[in-house]
């Protein structure tokens, strides 16, 4: 399935938009939390087209949602949880999963296999994206400095 720019770039924004307001998420977090959403997207979605395996593109996509995702926790002062749900939204591999379920019902097990197996790589890929992703924004950002008082 192949889709332009414009609607790569508005699925991605409405989809994690629409989360956003589904999960009763904070109205301040809404917009920065689906132009996040919507960038991450936007580079998995480059990197498919400059050819990239689906796998590296998530994960690279994943990891620079959760660098912006925490980033953007912070200089708005809120949980990080809120943003780096948000900028996975769009990676989710809802349709593969169902399509493994659907595949599986019918009997057809080599291709439920495939469809599955496909979609835990898309998964285990979200999640080490999001881990390093942490990992990298802990070890090069460092914390603010509170002023203790005397």
């Amino acid at each position: 399935m192949s889709i332009d720019l414009f609607h790569a770039l508005a699925g991605s924004l409405l989809g994690t938009l629409g989360f956003a307001m589904l999960v009763h998420a904070p109205r301040r977090s809404w917009l920065p939390g689906a132009l996040i959403g919507m960038a991450a997207f936007l580079i998995y979605w480059l990197l498919g087209l400059a050819g990239l395996p689906e796998a590296a593109a998530i994960f690279i996509g994943s990891l620079t949602g959760a660098m912006a995702a925490l980033f953007c926790a912070r200089w708005l002062r809120m949980i990080s949880t809120v943003f780096l749900m948000m900028s996975i939204v769009a990676f989710v591999p809802g349709l593969g999963l169902y399509q493994c379920m659907h595949y599986l019902g019918e009997g057809e097990t080599v291709q439920g296999a495939q469809a599955g197996i496909q979609a835990m790589i898309s998964i285990a890929m979200i999640v080490l994206g999001q881990s390093i992703g942490s990992y990298l924004f802990r070890t090069l950002v460092k914390p603010p400095h509170h002023r203790q008082g005397h």
